[in-house]
């Protein structure tokens, strides 16, 4: 994948060298289109970022909308009535927004992460469940028509009747494939989290032929340069320093400032540690902030604490001058529309405006009839 950022890449590297905490903030922005919104339909963007967290039906919109131009809700949602695009566990044991195609490569990949997981179930509360007789009545279950895990529990239970119900139907997602169908994760909709194999949902099977070796390039054109236990961190797969240590040959190599080594593909953009960088705003849960051991190339270990939520909540954050510095939030009732912006430090002037101005574009984008839209700077509640 060449340079689509529109941004001048760095075309002097040595091998070893040093790449500030700003340097890598400028190389992760850059590629996930936050340097410049980007000109591109909103599948490719999903592909190129390999999905986005989607735990919460909404906050992809917000992922979408901060990284490329003239995004509208009605895009994505019409990628997900379509089935071009679909809701699904993959990384980190985790609700991912991926494409078809993603889904049907990405999921055997990932599949070891689910496995750590249904190991301590069958172990644990499902001793005594055979796994593969398991995996085929629910697999029979979800295509009848969709069902909650909730019905997937209680139309097991009959032929377990010893077992917990809900950890039969927990035991399904990591069996089989499923994903969450429509409404779910529809603008403006409502609905039940249902769900059917992608199997039957896409109407093709698996695609058991890609690599480990592919996963790691696309992770690194997304968010390198980036350590092995970055990597391992963002999928949830160990084992991984045996992949890069066969790819190394064609990757290039960086030290962070403590000295760790970094991996890179050759042709992705490093813009200068002084590159600009304009405010933005991420929503719930994105993967910027969940994809590194080391996540302070965009987030102060001193604001941590404040964004990822004892109850595993990882709030809705604003970035200026590349890094978290604060929370927003959005109300909205009845004919007004609110934006309240929670800085963890003072902020001077310019970046006040900038961020009244790029919020200004939020509100339209979250709603657009609004006959009022105000912006409001308070101080972050505790």
């Amino acid at each position: 994948m060449g340079n689509d950022t529109g941004l001048d890449m760095e075309s002097a590297v040595r091998e070893g060298e040093t790449l500030s905490r700003r340097r890598l903030n400028r190389a992760l922005l850059a590629r996930q289109h936050l340097l410049r919104r980007a000109d591109m339909p909103a599948l490719e963007a999903i592909e190129h970022l390999v999905g986005l967290q989607a735990q919460a039906p909404i906050p992809p919109y917000f992922g979408l909308w901060t990284r490329l131009n003239g995004f509208r809700p009605e895009d994505l949602g019409a990628l997900l009535l379509s089935r071009q695009a679909v809701r699904i566990v993959l990384m980190r044991g985790t609700i991912h927004l991926v494409s078809a195609r993603d889904c049907l490569e990405m999921r055997p990949l990932i599949q070891p992460v689910l496995d750590r997981g249904l190991s301590s179930l069958l172990k644990g509360r499902l001793a005594g469940a055979d796994p593969a007789e398991l995996a085929e009545v629910g697999r029979q279950l979800v295509e009848e028509r969709p069902l909650t895990f909730s019905e997937l529990g209680q139309a097991l239970a009959p032929r377990w009747p010893d077992l917990d119900p809900a950890a039969l139907g927990d035991a399904i997602r990591g069996l089989v494939p499923l994903v969450q169908v429509p409404p779910r994760g529809i603008w403006g909709e409502s609905g039940q989290a249902m769900h059917t194999s992608a199997e039957r949902w896409l109407g093709k099977a698996l695609n058991r032929g890609a690599s480990l070796e592919g996963l790691v390039l696309r992770y690194l054109r997304a968010f390198g340069p980036a350590s092995v236990a970055d990597m391992q961190k963002w999928s949830g797969l160990t084992g991984l320093k045996r992949v890069v240590e066969r790819l190394r040959p064609q990757l290039l190599l960086f030290r962070d400032e403590r000295g760790g080594e970094l991996f890179d593909v050759p042709d992705a953009p490093r813009p200068a540690a002084e590159t600009p960088a304009p405010v933005r705003f991420l929503g719930e849960f994105d993967n910027m902030l969940l994809s590194y051991e080391d996540r302070t190339r965009i987030l102060p270990r001193d604001y941590r604490s404040r964004v990822f939520t004892v109850n595993g909540i990882i709030r809705s954050a604003f970035l200026v001058d590349g890094f978290v510095r604060g929370l927003w939030r959005t109300e909205v009732k009845g004919g007004a529309a609110r934006l309240v912006i929670e800085p963890f430090e003072e902020l001077d002037r310019a970046d006040r405006e900038a961020l009244a101005e790029e919020g200004e574009g939020l509100l339209r984008f979250v709603a657009p009839d609004a006959a009022t839209r105000e912006i409001a700077f308070q101080a972050e509640r505790r």
